[in-house]
C-alpha cells in the first residue's frame, strides 16, 4: 500500500468517527504507518504488520478514545510503538502528551516519529510507570491493553491528578477485572462500548476511572 492509498484509507476511516481530522493530520498518520512498516521490517515493534490492518488496528482504534480525553495534559502508559499516544497527539495539537514505555527500541521509534512530524506537543520517556515521578499528575492517563485494571491502578493510579481520569482501553467487557474495583476504596468507574471502523466484529470497551471524592 503506497502513501496515497494509506491517506485515502485513513481519511475514509476517520470520516466515520465522531470528531473530524484535518488533511494535514491524516497525512501525518499515513507517514506514521509508513515508518512503522519500515521499522517493523528490522525491529519487532507491533504484531500488526499489514498496512491496511494498521489503519484500523492502530490509528482508528487509538482515535476512538479521543472524545473521552479530559483536560490538557495526557499520559500514555505502556505506549509501545506509540499507540494510542501518537495518533492522539497528532489529532489534538492543543494538548500535551507524554508517552511512557520501558522498551528502548519502541521508545526510539516513538522519538523518531515525534522528530519526523515535528510534534512539539509530545515527548517520549523510557521508564517503567511505577518508577515515573512527575512533578504533577495528569488530567488523563491512558493505557491500551497494558494490564488488568486493578494492576493498572497500582502502576499508574498515582499519576492521575485529583480531578483527572484514567482510561483503560480493553477488548471484551472486562467483567472479571471490574469486580475488584467495587471493593477498592477511592475509585469508581463507568464503561463505554466503542465501535472502531474496520473492527466492527471485535468488541471494544473503554473503562473510565475517577477518584470517588471527585466523581
Amino acid at each position: 500500500m503506497n502513501r496515497d492509498q494509506l491517506v485515502a484509507s485513513i481519511a475514509a476511516g476517520t470520516a466515520r468517527l465522531p470528531q473530524e481530522l484535518s488533511n494535514a493530520a491524516i497525512v501525518h498518520m499515513a507517514h506514521l504507518l509508513t515508518e512503522l512498516e519500515r521499522w517493523n521490517a528490522r525491529v519487532n515493534l507491533t504484531a500488526i504488520r499489514d498496512p491496511e490492518a494498521m489503519v484500523s488496528g492502530h490509528i482508528l482504534d487509538s482515535l476512538a478514545v479521543r472524545p473521552m480525553l479530559a483536560g490538557r495534559r495526557v499520559l500514555d502508559v505502556g505506549t509501545g510503538a506509540g499507540f494510542p499516544g501518537l495518533p492522539l497527539a497528532i489529532a489534538e495539537p492543543g494538548m500535551e502528551f507524554v508517552l511512557l514505555d520501558s522498551n528502548g527500541k519502541k521508545i526510539s521509534f516513538v522519538r523518531h516519529i515525534i522528530g519526523e512530524l515535528g510534534l512539539v506537543n509530545a515527548s517520549a520517556i523510557k521508564v517503567r510507570a511505577e518508577d515515573y515521578a512527575p512533578a504533577e499528575g495528569f488530567d488523563t492517563v491512558i493505557a491500551r491493553a497494558l494490564s488488568s485494571i486493578p494492576k493498572l491502578l497500582g502502576l499508574a493510579g498515582q499519576l492521575v491528578s485529583e480531578e483527572g481520569v484514567l482510561l483503560a482501553l480493553k477488548g471484551r467487557y472486562p467483567a472479571d477485572e471490574l469486580e475488584p474495583i467495587k471493593e477498592l476504596s477511592g475509585w469508581n468507574y463507568e464503561v463505554t462500548d466503542v465501535t472502531v471502523p474496520g473492527l466492527e466484529s471485535h468488541s471494544r470497551h473503554v473503562v473510565r476511572l475517577r477518584r470517588t471524592n471527585t466523581a
